[in-house]
């Protein structure tokens, strides 16, 4: 007799465990398993439209449409709470900004320095100092009023003269002085010249060389 029931507890006990092995699933779950992995379109427009021939038709202005799901309702505010945007229409309930009317003007801050006020005061960076203005050190003809004759005339042969003192920029700019331009026949060599400079540097019988701004090499003379 206990053998008998010993024997039915085991029998029960393996028939409850079998309910719970992967043999028993669905066949659905075991299906899809088996299947290529395909991605389901959430867009409702994409999932009916038929796309097949788009790369084969040549566009002109009678078949020109837009694509599936680029267009969108225009959202209507003020239209009840089950549209999402009624009553307040997502302006909120108080404060400067749900008031109708534009409450600011465009850039403003809150009284601080706004960014297109901030954004001139930056160096190197657009609309800012040095970003599109060059600043010359500027070379006055009365300093080559004492270079010699047929002789060759740069910042440096100036500096070295003490016609001129250091200069801060790395590229220099001839420009027309107080005084005449006595020199003559001189050969003068900056990165920038003045209309009036060359002007007075050739109508003595000189020659303008201009430099490269990168290399100090003879661009043109």
């Amino acid at each position: 007799m206990v053998r008998a029931l010993l024997l039915a507890a085991l029998v029960a006990s393996a028939a409850a465990f079998s309910s719970f092995t992967p043999r028993n699933l669905p066949t659905h779950v075991t299906n899809r398993s088996s299947n290529q992995l395909c991605m389901k379109i959430y867009d409702w427009k994409r999932r009916t439209a038929d796309e097949s021939a788009i790369h084969e038709e040549e566009f002109t202005f009678d078949n020109l449409r837009s694509a599936p799901g680029s267009r969108k309702r225009r959202n209507r505010k003020g239209r009840g709470i089950a549209a999402g945007q009624g009553a307040t229409c997502g302006f909120g309930m108080r404060g400067q900004k749900s008031r109708s009317g534009r409450p600011t003007r465009p850039g403003f801050e809150g009284g601080q320095q706004p960014l297109y006020r901030r954004l001139p005061k930056f160096q190197g960076r657009p609309t800012g100092p040095g970003h599109n203005k060059e600043i010359f050190n500027l070379i006055k003809l009365d300093d080559i009023n004492d270079a010699a004759e047929g002789s060759t005339v740069s910042f440096d042969s100036l500096f070295e003269s003490g016609a001129t003192t250091k200069a801060k920029q790395s590229i220099h700019k001839v420009v027309v002085g107080r005084e005449d331009f006595a020199a003559k026949g001189v050969t003068v060599q900056a990165h920038a010249f003045t209309k009036g400079a060359r002007d007075a540097i050739e109508g003595a019988g000189g020659k303008c060389e201009l430099l490269s701004k990168t290399t100090n090499a003879i661009l043109e003379a």
